[in-house]
């Protein structure tokens, strides 16, 4: 028998998406709504004499919540996330990092600031590395990122750092590991990916099976360590799914 007793504690590091109420969102895009389907005589609310609720969903994954994506990103080629993922639990250590602030510009994640967190190429990294960004409150569950507030990003340098402690999956509290107005370079996922520059062709040495989570949030009780993560996601056939990753104590 399987004793689930043995995961330990269930911790939701994934943002609730409220249709039609207060929600993240990147880059200005629309809001995600729901509203309920007509077909003929059906209506789905029962509050309009329905029998049941059924309703449309219309929402862009990358930019309103929490959402894995894998290398079809970037690629010409339309692939799947859902064939991307092969971990479903997986090791993954939770750290806290300050963006340090360049000449009073962005603030960005520089490898210095990962090796300050502990982030180290130990024989036994964890497959995941999942990131919280300091300060941390709840108003990121909410936080709109546009040319007015560009959130923290990572540099070139620290990409390249994460790659090679070995991590293969990236969790974050931000909406992209890129700046999110960057001309359309997305230097740091292709780094992450390893795709060259300006292309859009995976090759022989493309990480596949790596992916990038964005738009988590991990409250302030939450302690920086070691997780059994398990990545839940919705089996859409896309480069991009909403997700529900969960921290379980050990």
């Amino acid at each position: 028998m399987i004793d689930l007793n043995k995961l330990g504690t269930q911790i939701d590091i994934s943002i609730p998406l409220q249709f039609n109420g207060p929600q993240p969102n990147a880059y200005g895009v629309e809001t995600a709504t729901s509203k309920a389907c007509e077909a003929g005589d059906i209506v789905g609310d029962t509050r309009c004499g329905g029998s049941v609720n059924f309703e449309q969903y219309t929402f862009i994954p990358h930019c309103n919540g929490t959402h894995i994506e894998c290398v079809g990103h970037i690629t010409d080629e339309r692939i799947s996330v859902l064939d991307c993922l092969t971990d479903v639990f997986l090791a993954g250590v939770l750290v806290s990092v300050d963006p340090e602030n360049v000449d009073g510009g962005d603030l960005v994640i520089t490898s210095s600031s990962l090796q300050a967190a502990s982030v180290g190429k130990a024989a036994d990294t964890p497959t995941a590395l999942i990131v919280r960004t300091l300060p941390n409150d709840n108003s990121k569950l909410t936080g709109q990122y546009d040319e007015g507030n560009i959130p923290p990003y990572f540099t070139a340098e620290a990409m390249e750092y994460i790659v090679e402690c070995g991590f293969k999956h990236l969790l974050v509290d931000m909406p992209s590991i890129d700046r999110i107005f960057d001309e359309g370079k997305l230097t740091n996922h292709r780094i992450f990916w390893n795709v060259e520059p300006g292309c859009r062709e995976v090759n022989d040495a493309t990480r596949i099976n790596s992916t990038i989570t964005e738009l988590i949030y991990v409250p302030n009780e939450v302690a920086d360590g070691e997780y059994l993560l398990n990545l839940q996601i919705a089996p859409f056939v896309s480069d991009c799914s909403p997700s529900r990753p969960v921290l379980f104590t050990t």
